[in-house]
């Protein structure tokens, strides 16, 4: 039987089942406690495959082009936070402390891996180039993201930077991801094979902390907290963030004198936030906070950023272009950027 074109994809109805059962059948008392060191285990062993799934050889192909990389880190790590704290006065009004935090959380995150390099490829843009600044981000953001709230949220009164908070994301994420590139030296080729079916460990790890978070926030009263027009600001709030970003990036693109494969590469890496990443820092990052409210506009972010690029890539794709795009993904030899 053929999928309805109304339903959306299976992990995106993974998430809303999961949200559900944590509002229903939120998991507490010691049942948490357990919860959560498996949570933490699943984590690990996403940024461990994480790092084992990286090739080196396609970062060094892709790290030459320092001026692409510069533009991707400033609209991740800069023009993003300074959209999310500049909105503060029409937002404040619309969403809940804690939504606006996570807006803000959502600012300082790293770019996705998978789908930066799924679109870009789908799109006929720099592949090698969007492979090194989309991981390039996430190694990045482990340290970055974490200074970036503290910067925003100073003075709030909420979790913020912290050596501790650092220090935890160093021994959650990025430890696990550097054992994954010493181990790929053995076990690359085995994960490289098996990529598809490793894609439900990165899909289970979150929803293991999403249903973590979302029933603590459950317990915590989240629903009866946020009122529905909240929830309704969050949607438009997204919509129009990503609108401001991706209009920028392409006009930020083109004024620099960027190839179209490049421009590509900068539209779909620097407009993008990490749902794999953001929510197990996110655990860390504001534990013993409201982490289900925190997450939520990333989580209702992720799904309008990948329905929107998928067509923004399929209009790229359509596009007449002087030479083929190679098997690889890589465009043929283009004149160098300006």
């Amino acid at each position: 039987m053929k999928r309805p074109r109304f339903l959306p994809d299976n992990f995106t109805l993974a998430l809303i089942a999961t949200v559900t059962l944590a509002s229903f059948l939120p998991v507490q008392g010691h049942t948490a406690v357990v919860f959560g060191w498996v949570t933490n285990f699943a984590i690990g062993l996403l940024f461990f495959l994480h790092g084992a799934k990286l090739s080196r050889e396609a970062v060094i192909a892709g790290a030459t082009h320092w001026r692409l990389h510069a533009v991707v880190m400033l609209s991740t790590f800069v023009m993003f936070p300074l959209i999310g704290v500049a909105l503060k006065p029409l937002l404040s009004p619309l969403v809940t402390p804690d939504l606006y935090l996570g807006i803000l959380f959502l600012c300082a995150l790293p770019s996705t891996v998978q789908s930066s390099i799924a679109f870009t490829s789908m799109a006929r843009g720099n592949v090698p180039a969007a492979i090194c600044s989309a991981s390039a981000s996430n190694l990045f953001g482990i340290f970055l993201t974490p200074v970036i709230v503290g910067l925003m949220i100073s003075g709030t009164g909420k979790a913020g930077f912290s050596f501790d908070s650092v220090l935890s994301i160093v021994e959650q994420l990025l430890v696990p991801f550097v054992a994954g590139q010493i181990a790929r030296k053995w076990i690359g080729n085995w994960v490289d094979k098996h990529k598809a079916m490793l894609k439900y460990v990165d899909q289970g790890s979150i929803l293991l902390v999403v249903y973590s978070a979302f029933s603590e926030a459950v317990v915590q009263g989240l629903w009866h907290n946020t009122p529905v027009s909240a929830l309704a600001a969050i949607v438009v709030i997204n919509i129009a963030l990503l609108a401001v970003v991706l209009f920028l990036t392409t006009w930020g693109s083109r004024t620099l004198g960027f190839n179209k494969e490049d421009e590509i590469t900068i539209v779909f890496c620097g407009s993008k936030k990490s749902l794999a990443s953001g929510v197990p820092i996110a655990n860390v990052l504001f534990a013993g906070h409201a982490v289900g409210a925190i997450v939520l506009p990333l989580m209702l972010f992720h799904q309008i950023q990948l329905m929107t690029c998928a067509v923004l890539a399929q209009r790229y794709a359509r596009r007449k272009s002087d030479h083929a795009a190679r098997p690889d993904g890589a465009p043929a030899p283009a004149p160098a950027t300006r």
